[in-house]
C-alpha cells in the first residue's frame, strides 16, 4: 500500500518516518509523496584517458570522480549527455516497515532531466541523504539550483516489517551517508568484499 499524504504526515509527526529538514510541509508533502530538494554537492565523472572503469579497483573509481560544491545562490549546469551524482538536501530515515522509491518530478522530466538511472529503491532501515543519479537526456544544458525540488519519495508499506533491515548489522555500504557517494561496489562479495 502506497502511503497517502495523511499517512505520510502521521508518520512524520510521530517520528516513525524522518525527512528533514522539511521546511515547507504544505509544498513538499504531495498527495502520495514527499518532494525533496537538491543538495549543493555533486560528484562529476571525468572523461579520463582510461579504457574502462574496473568496479573492483577503488583507486580507479576515486580518480574518475571530482567533487563540486555549488556556492549559495549558485547553479550547477547539467550538460547534454552528462551523468553526475547529486544528493538530496533532506536526510531520510526509512523504518523497517516501509520502502521508498525515488521518482523524478515531471517538471524536470519535461526538460529531459532524470534523477535516477537504476538506484531508485530505498531499503527499509536506510538512514542518510539520498544519492541522485542525474542525467541530461536533452540537447540543451539545464541549470540546477540547490534547494530546488528535484525529486519525490514515494513510500510503500511492507506486508510485514523487514527482519533484516538495511544498516550496520548487515554491513550496509551507504548507511548514514552524507552527500553523494561514489560506487562502493568493490566491497561486494564477488569482488572480495563481505557484502
Amino acid at each position: 500500500m502506497i502511503l497517502s499524504d495523511v499517512d505520510i504526515l502521521e508518520r512524520l509527526n510521530d517520528g516513525t518516518l524522518v525527512v528533514e529538514p522539511l521546511d515547507d510541509v504544505d509544498l513538499q508533502v504531495q498527495p502520495a509523496s514527499v518532494d525533496v530538494r537538491l543538495g549543493r554537492t555533486f560528484l562529476e565523472f571525468q572523461r579520463a584517458n582510461i579504457p574502462c572503469i574496473h568496479p573492483n579497483r577503488e583507486t580507479e573509481v576515486d580518480d574518475y570522480v571530482t567533487e563540486t560544491t555549488v556556492e549559495e545562490g549558485g547553479e550547477f549546469i547539467l550538460h547534454p549527455g552528462d551523468f553526475v551524482l547529486g544528493t538530496t538536501h533532506e536526510r531520510v530515515e526509512v523504518p523497517p516497515d516501509l520502502v521508498a522509491q525515488v521518482e523524478g518530478r515531471s517538471s524536470l522530466g519535461r526538460l529531459a532531466v532524470v534523477v535516477h538511472a537504476t538506484a531508485g529503491f530505498i531499503d527499509p532501515g536506510f538512514r542518510g541523504h539520498v544519492t541522485l543519479e542525474l542525467s541530461n537526456l536533452g540537447t540543451a544544458p539545464v541549470a540546477l539550483s540547490p534547494g530546488m525540488r528535484v525529486s519525490q519519495l514515494v513510500f510503500t508499506e511492507l506486508s510485514t516489517p523487514a527482519a533484516r533491515p538495511y544498516g550496520s548489522e548487515r554491513g550496509s555500504k551507504y548507511q548514514d551517508q552524507a552527500g553523494p557517494q561514489a560506487s562502493r561496489i568493490r566491497g561486494d562479495r564477488e569482488f572480495g568484499g563481505d557484502q
